[in-house]
């Protein structure tokens, strides 16, 4: 090795040792008589003295050579500091000097590598390499290592094995949009990235691998967002001879592990609540349970008094802002301008404030007598000093709104913060979704998500309603993991096939070796998948899963630092036997 510590290990019980540090220069200051330099590496920073009279010339003369971001390798001997830093690990000693090397020479950095930086995200995305050497960069992907650690470390002891799957493999019709890959081999076909391992898992099972797991890369052509990469990673597991008690006890075990080991959390065991429940108290499957603030439904309660806004409602619902009562008039309009956005689709709010003395004044006074307020009051247990929020409209369309509009009250009055941490199973999911447009329904999961068995008798009467055996695993409002026991029943299968549209053809052309292996006794299974990325990004205490990725891309998909994608030769075309649309047209 080149060096003998790193710059985050000296210490007191260092001074008078002869070492040797490599690293890149934070900064220097030069007073003329003295000079100094820290010098970094991903460990810390220790401070490097230089003394007119005392080092000797050469070296004082290679030390004003330096730059910001040289690669240096400094020899010394360890002194105690005059001035010591207490914010600084290192901050009680410093290197004396005796030799210094420039390593690699550096050109200015177009952004300051600093904990607080001065370039924005589409700068330091191109210096992606620069933006990992600071602190809070670096700070992430020791969190993801650790993350990834302790996950192999759980599974490990409780017998599973990790198993890789391939990455090129046959593209399929459900879910989202596969990446697709050309075969030089095979002119004219093509592999698909995967978008989970979901297939070969389930073979796995069949194979009598009772316990896999795979930390592994999956691959979606989607459009992006903060929470969303066109790579990702997932914590992919399969069990076999398992209820869903089974999985769901396993698997909260990974999180109360997860967050003792590397948040230092202790989670209680966690509650359990039905798909139709989430929908019904805060509008969407993935509620934020940090803060109350359920939904109220006041149909029954609010019509009958010709207010025509709730008259010609499907629905009615309401939510009680607690303590927000002192909300002004400008306040509420910029609620209301936030529901009417186009994303939201809300049409207004209608608001009544719990004075002190009990009392209501609302946005419809001429429309409800005090009496008739404060049956509202009561419905929503609202206090002295609370605000009530009430939407209306179609059932759907309104429970999305109101979801919003929780979530955005709960941010403005402080109740979601991101050291608090709730989580959650979401259980008893629809198994079908019907889509209009192609007049068929599809999996809410995948086709291969097991229906209860108690359901089973609607597949041919009333397929809408079947419940699935699958769950969500959902933290402060994200989802970060879901799954579901598995068909393992050829018969089930094929059903469940037909039910979504595929012809017999289509079936077996698809996903033929998949039914076939169930004729060579596949066993009861199911599994889940944590999106890695997103449970990260979570015990950071950030919005944003790229903050976790060592190289992502931005939100067009791109990766600006090496130009990805880009053109390639016509060469390479011509031997994948590929012809572009203008060479075509041309």
């Amino acid at each position: 090795m080149l060096r003998t510590h790193t710059c985050g290990e000296l210490r007191s019980e260092n001074i008078g040792d002869k070492v040797v540090l490599c690293g890149w220069v934070q900064r220097s200051r030069d007073k003329g008589g003295m000079l100094w330099i820290d010098l970094r590496d991903r460990y810390g920073i220790t401070q490097l003295s230089l003394e007119e009279g005392v080092t000797a010339e050469d070296v004082l003369k290679t030390a004003r050579e330096l730059g910001r971001e040289f690669v240096l390798k400094a020899e010394g001997t360890v002194i105690e500091r005059e001035s010591k830093n207490d914010k600084m690990p290192t901050g009680a000693v410093e290197i004396k000097v005796s030799n210094l090397e420039i390593l690699n020479a550096a050109k200015l950095p177009p952004f300051m590598i600093d904990d607080e930086t001065d370039g924005g995200d589409d700068l330091r995305m191109k210096y992606r390499y620069l933006d990992l050497r600071r602190n809070p960069v670096r700070k992430n992907l020791e969190l993801r290592h650790r993350m990834m650690q302790q996950t192999r470390a759980y599974l490990d002891s409780r017998e599973f094995i990790e198993v890789e799957t391939p990455v090129l493999i046959k593209s399929t019709p459900e879910g989202a949009r596969d990446f697709v890959v050309p075969s030089r081999m095979n002119p004219g076909e093509f592999y698909a990235l995967p978008q989970s391992p979901q297939t070969f898992k389930q073979l796995l099972m069949v194979s009598g691998f009772d316990k896999y797991f795979q930390i592994v890369k999956c691959f979606r052509d989607e459009d992006l967002r903060a929470d969303r990469q066109p790579e990702f990673t997932q914590i992919d597991c399969e069990l076999s001879f398992v209820t869903q008690e089974d999985i769901l006890d396993m698997f909260e075990g990974l999180a109360k592990h997860l967050f003792k080991t590397v948040r230092g959390v202790d989670i209680e065991k966690l509650p359990r609540m039905t798909y139709a429940d989430a929908m019904k108290f805060y509008g969407n499957d993935k509620p934020d349970t940090r803060f109350d603030m359920k939904f109220v439904e006041l149909t029954d309660v609010v019509k009958g008094k010709d207010f025509k806004v709730f008259e010609e409602a499907e629905l009615v619902i309401g939510i009680n802002a607690k303590g927000a009562a002192t909300y002004t008039r400008k306040q509420i309009d910029e609620l209301i301008d936030f529901v009417k956005r186009p994303q939201i689709g809300g049409t207004g709010i209608i608001y009544a404030r719990v004075e002190a003395d009990g009392s209501l004044k609302s946005s419809v006074d001429k429309f409800y007598a005090p009496e008739d307020l404060l049956k509202w009051k009561a419905a929503m247990n609202a206090e002295p000093g609370d605000l009530l929020l009430l939407m209306a409209g179609g059932a759907d369309k309104t429970r999305k709104a109101m979801s919003e509009l929780r979530l955005e009250m709960g941010t403005k009055l402080g109740l979601r913060d991101k050291n608090v941490f709730s989580p959650l199973w979401v259980v008893d999911f629809p198994l079908l979704e019907w889509n209009d447009e192609a007049q068929r329904y599809f999996a809410m999961h995948h086709p291969f998500t097991s229906p209860k068995p108690e359901d089973l008798h609607l597949v041919e009467t009333n397929p809408g309603a079947i419940r699935a055996n699958a769950y969500d695993m959902v933290i402060n409002g994200v989802e970060v993991g879901g799954g579901s026991i598995r068909i393992h029943d050829r018969e089930l299968q094929s059903r469940m096939f037909k039910l979504l549209g595929f012809s017999e053809e289509e079936a077996q052309n698809q996903f033929g070796f998949l039914l076939n292996a169930f004729e060579y006794g596949a066993p009861p299974h199911g599994g889940l998948a944590f999106g890695f990325d997103r449970l990260c990004s979570l015990f950071g205490g950030s919005d944003s899963i790229r903050d976790y990725i060592a190289f992502p891309k931005n939100n067009s998909g791109r990766d600006v630092m090496i130009d990805a994608p880009s053109p390639i030769a016509q060469e390479q075309l011509h031997e994948l036997q590929i012809r572009l649309r203008t060479e075509a047209k041309a």
